[in-house]
C-alpha cells in the first residue's frame, strides 16, 4: 500500500481497472473528472492524496483526521488537497452527491495568488466542510451537474468550463461559514501512535536500491499525518513507551539487517536505500543500533 493515493491508484481502487492509461486522458492541461457518488466506496482508506477533490456528500458517514473526526448527518460540502490525510467510512447504505478530483497542473500557479489562495481548497488548517441549507444544496448540485454534463461533452474548450464552475464550488463555500462540528478524537494518542506505526511499515519492504526511503524523521512522519511533531512525539510515547526516534531507528535496523543477508547489494546501495546519503552515515547508525557494522554482518554470512 502507497504512502499517498495517486491519480491511478484512485483509478484502480475505484473502477477496478489497473490497465487504465491516463495519457489517453486530460494529462496535457492536468488532470480532471466528476463523478457521480451513487458507487462510491463505503470506506476510503486513511492516506494523503496527491490529488485535490472536492465532493458534495449527501448520506451518512464519519471523516476522520488523524486527531478529530466529524459525524456528517446532512448535505455537506468537503474539500481535501495532498497536505492533509483523512478516511470516510459510510453509514447509509445510500451514498449520494458528486466528487471532481484535479491535480495541481489543472489550477494554474497564477491562480493560487488571487483568491484560492485563502480559499478551504489551499488554506490550511482550515475547517474543510460545509453543512448547506436546502437553497445551497440546490447551487451546488447544479454547478455538479453542469460540470459532468461538460466533461462528457465536445466542446474543445470544456476543460476551461469546468475551471470556472470549479471556482464556482469554491466561491459558493467562502460565502458559507465551515462547521465547528469537529470533535477530538477520544483516543487520539492511540489513533495517532497507531498511524504512525502503520506509516512507518508501509515503507518496508525495500525491494530496490535505487530509491531512498523518504520518510525517515519524526518531523518528516508529522508532516506526513499533518500533526505537529511535538504531539506525535507524546502520542506514540504515552502509547507504545518508546519514542518515534526509537521507532523509527528500530524498524531501519531491522530492515538493513534483512537486506545485508538476503541481498546483494554492496554497503553504500543498502544505506542509500535506507535513506543515508554517505555509506559512512549508514555504517555509524547501524553500529550505534547494533553495535556491529554492517561489513561484520556480511562477513557473518560468508
Amino acid at each position: 500500500m502507497s504512502q499517498h493515493e495517486t491519480i491511478n491508484d484512485f483509478y484502480k481502487r475505484i473502477l477496478k481497472d489497473s490497465c487504465l492509461n491516463l495519457s489517453e486522458l486530460n494529462t496535457r492541461i492536468g488532470h480532471v473528472n466528476i463523478f457521480s457518488r451513487d458507487n462510491c466506496a463505503t470506506i476510503s482508506p486513511y492516506s494523503r492524496r496527491d490529488y485535490y477533490k472536492v465532493s458534495l456528500i449527501i448520506g451518512t458517514g464519519t471523516l476522520h483526521y488523524a486527531d478529530k473526526w466529524i459525524y456528517i448527518n446532512k448535505p455537506a460540502l468537503l474539500f481535501s488537497n495532498p497536505i492533509v490525510p483523512y478516511s470516510w467510512e459510510a453509514e447509509s447504505e445510500k451514498q449520494e452527491g458528486w466528487f471532481c478530483l484535479f491535480t495541481d497542473a489543472f489550477i494554474e500557479p497564477g491562480e493560487r495568488k488571487g483568491s484560492l489562495q485563502e480559499s478551504p481548497l489551499f488554506s490550511l488548517g482550515a475547517n474543510p466542510v460545509y453543512f448547506l441549507d436546502e437553497a445551497a444544496l440546490k447551487e451546488v448540485s447544479d454547478i455538479f451537474m453542469k460540470m459532468q454534463a461538460e466533461i462528457q461533452s465536445n466542446y474543445p474548450h470544456k476543460y476551461n468550463v469546468i475551471k470556472n464552475y470549479l471556482h464556482l464550488l469554491i466561491h459558493q463555500a467562502m460565502k458559507l461559514s465551515p462547521t465547528e462540528e469537529f470533535k477530538k478524537q477520544i483516543n487520539a494518542s492511540t489513533r495517532i501512535c497507531g498511524l504512525f506505526l502503520e506509516l512507518l511499515e508501509r515503507q518496508f519492504p525495500i525491494d530496490t536500491p535505487t530509491n531512498a526511503l523518504q520518510i525517515k524523521t519524526a518531523q518528516d512522519f508529522a508532516n506526513s499525518l499533518s500533526v505537529h511533531v511535538n504531539h506525535l512525539n507524546r502520542s506514540v510515547k504515552e502509547i507504545s513507551g518508546k519514542t518515534t526516534t526509537e521507532h523509527i531507528a528500530s524498524r531501519i535496523t531491522q530492515e538493513a539487517k534483512a537486506l545485508l543477508q538476503h541481498t546483494d547489494w554492496n554497503i553504500a546501495e543498502i544505506g542509500y536505500s535506507l535513506g543515508f546519503q554517505e555509506p559512512a552515515y549508514f555504517t555509524n547508525f547501524f553500529k550505534k543500533n547494533t553495535g556491529i557494522t554492517p561489513n561484520t554482518v556480511r562477513l557473518q554470512m560468508a
